[in-house]
């Protein structure tokens, strides 16, 4: 949701493709295609990775993102670059997606 002073609200997005299929179960390859699918929504908006503002990311798994924090990082940067917006780590017990290892929303300031 766009609003009119610019503000972009990304509902929770998961580590699906375009067509809501999982190309991937594992952590890192779910994380790497729901931030693409972020900025892909943000760039559709007019916007930039540089315009996102917050992430909350939530977790079914805590040992699973600690574990593979060298991965992570590796792929966070090939889609959002050096841009390090605010950012919340949530653990959940489950998610709506049964495949679903991860869920980020975010909100971008697009001016």
């Amino acid at each position: 949701m766009l609003t009119s002073d610019g503000t972009l609200y990304v509902g929770g997005q998961v580590g699906w493709d375009e067509n809501e299929v999982f190309q991937t179960h594992d952590f890192t390859g779910q994380m790497e295609q729901v931030l693409k699918n972020i900025r892909a929504i943000v760039e559709a908006a007019g916007g930039s990775v540089t315009d996102i503002v917050r992430l909350t990311w939530y977790l079914t798994d805590k040992d699973e993102y600690l574990s593979h924090q060298k991965e992570i990082g590796a792929a966070y940067r090939r889609i959002l670059g050096r841009h390090f917006p605010a950012m919340a780590v949530v653990i959940v017990a489950d998610l709506i997606e049964q495949d679903a290892l991860l869920e980020i929303e975010a909100t971008a300031k697009i001016i």
